[in-house]
């Protein structure tokens, strides 16, 4: 974000009008929140630095507005800071913390307050919240447990935040609202920390677009989406939105290859067949009627054996993609299978691996030097633990970081999936899901979304868009259903007849592409 500021210094933009901008986006945020400010109470925390600056301009705004602003101002500020100044001049209530009362003059005040805002500390260099700010911010949450109508809101991030790992002090305030400057900051979407910033809003503070084109990590936002949605021209014909192969499926797990045949189904494909094991084949006919099928055969029931590669060799130019792992299962005729499918055949389409074909590769030494480079890996943080040798937590501690240099080793496009999906390209493109839903926390997620990926690239999207795309439909089909029956008992399949309506949705809007800092 630095180095951002310096440039746009270069180009006039000084670091008073960046703040001056920054503060005015706060300002204008919080009065949005509370549907206007006049009358209202809202206490601003400012620290010694940038932040503190952002918060004495907001404060300056909030005031001319009518509302009734108390600055609390962690340490003095120098007479020569000009927003300092304004606030002076227009006789703003400051408490200054050195004040004997100033812990005493704060909980008298909290009662009647409508918003804090937290503008103590920003990006720069982190340091621990003790002391007197501590004791601060202990009495705001106290405070906030017995009054669920205050509002907390977070200047750039919280105070207290890494906003490069998302490790986060233990002290800190956690905010209702972060109103994140200029571009998001990967602390934002990286757990622990990720669990205490609330909802993000990106302020537009001046800094022009194009110095951010150098940025290689993104946060996926529906204008994104709409501009990777493959067209729906007038004269098509089911081959003109591309052919889907779906192989999975065992006794165990009859469901998954029905999700992920559904989904890839639901996001446009033209034609989506599926390859199962012969006993299943009329248990999912009855499901899937619209989905043709490649009976495979078995080495007991529902499990296929390795002679399944010739049902489907000489068919595979006729696809344009592959999804193979879903519900499969990892005995050693479908490992066999497995093997034969991706590393035997001249023809393959662009692959999607998922589940248990992941977990059939995690244990062949150096896979990636033979799997086709088309190749899109969907791991959830345990597959990925197996691929890689590195434990759930050091990945869960690390998602942006790892998948980029896996996707990058391995020359594969990564999607690891969980709370904000993260999808990583082998030239080193990245790009967050900003969504967190613990509705999708449940069996057959993971196939609805390998299947809306797969369906994307049938139609013609690269890897990456597909990824991306895929993530951000899925996310946003759990985010409808949620708003319709909780994150609780959420399931897979409500997503299916969602996924359509979320396309139509996204067609109709134009919404500010975003960088992410960080990344």
């Amino acid at each position: 974000m630095r180095e951002l500021e310096q440039q746009a210094a270069a180009m006039g933009l000084t670091s008073d009008v960046l703040m001056e901008n920054a503060g005015l986006a706060v300002a204008r945020e919080v009065k949005r929140l509370l549907g206007g400010v006049a009358g209202r109470r809202i206490l601003i925390l400012a620290g010694p630095g940038n932040n503190g600056g952002d918060g004495l301009v907001g404060a300056r705004h909030l005031h001319d507005w009518g509302a009734d602003v108390y600055l609390y101002l962690v340490r003095s500020r120098e007479d020569s800071d000009i927003n300092y100044r304004l606030v002076q001049e227009r006789g703003i209530h400051t408490i200054q913390a050195l004040q004997s009362d100033s812990l005493a003059v704060l909980e008298s005040l909290l009662p009647s307050t409508e918003v804090v805002l937290d503008a103590v500390f920003g990006t720069g260099k982190t340091r621990p919240l003790k002391g007197a700010l501590e004791e601060v911010f202990l009495r705001v949450r106290r405070v906030k447990e017995s009054n669920r109508t205050l509002c907390v809101v977070a200047v750039d991030l919280p105070s207290g935040l890494d906003a490069d790992t998302g490790a986060i002090d233990g002290a800190s305030l956690p905010a209702d609202v972060t109103i994140t400057l200029a571009y998001p900051k990967l602390g934002l979407f990286s757990f622990p920390g990720a669990a205490k910033v609330g909802r993000i809003k990106v302020a537009d503070i001046g800094i022009p677009p194009e110095l951010a084109e150098s940025i290689s990590t993104e946060i996926v936002t529906a204008e994104k989406v709409r501009l990777c949605l493959p067209e729906r021209p007038l004269d098509a014909n089911k081959g003109t939105f591309g052919k889907v192969l779906v192989v999975g499926g065992s006794i165990n797990y009859v469901g998954a290859v029905y999700l992920a045949c559904a989904a890839a189904a639901r996001v446009g494909a033209g034609l989506v067949t599926l390859a199962t094991a012969r006993s299943l084949q009329p248990i999912l006919a009855s499901k899937l009627t619209e989905v043709t099928y490649v009976p495979l055969p078995e080495s007991e029931p529902g499990i296929v054996t390795a002679d399944g590669i010739e049902a489907i060799r000489s068919s595979l130019v006729d696809y344009d993609v592959l999804l193979l792992g879903c519900g499969l299962g990892q005995s050693s005729s479908v490992a066999d299978f497995v093997r034969s499918v991706i590393f035997s055949s001249a023809d393959i389409p662009a692959l999607v691996l998922d589940a248990d074909a992941l977990n059939i590769l995690a244990k062949i030494p150096r896979w990636w030097q033979e799997l086709p480079s088309d190749a899109v890996l969907t791991p959830h943080p345990g597959e990925m633990a197996r691929l890689t040798g590195l434990s759930v937590a050091e990945i869960q501690s690390k998602r942006m970081s790892i998948a980029r240099e896996v996707a990058h080793s391995w020359q594969k496009t990564v999607v690891l999936k969980g709370a904000y999906t993260v999808v990583a390209a082998p030239d080193g493109k990245a790009s967050i899901n900003p969504m967190a839903n613990p509705g999708l926390a449940s069996a057959g997620n993971g196939d609805v979304l390998a299947g809306a990926i797969a369906g994307l690239v049938a139609q013609g999207s690269s890897l990456f868009n597909a990824a991306v795309s895929g993530a951000f439909l899925h996310s946003q089909a759990g985010e409808l259903v949620k708003k319709e029956m909780g994150d609780a008992g959420m399931l897979a399949s409500d997503l299916l007849p969602t996924l359509p309506l979320v396309i139509s949705e996204i067609k109709g809007k134009t919404v500010q592409r975003e960088r992410l800092i960080g990344g």
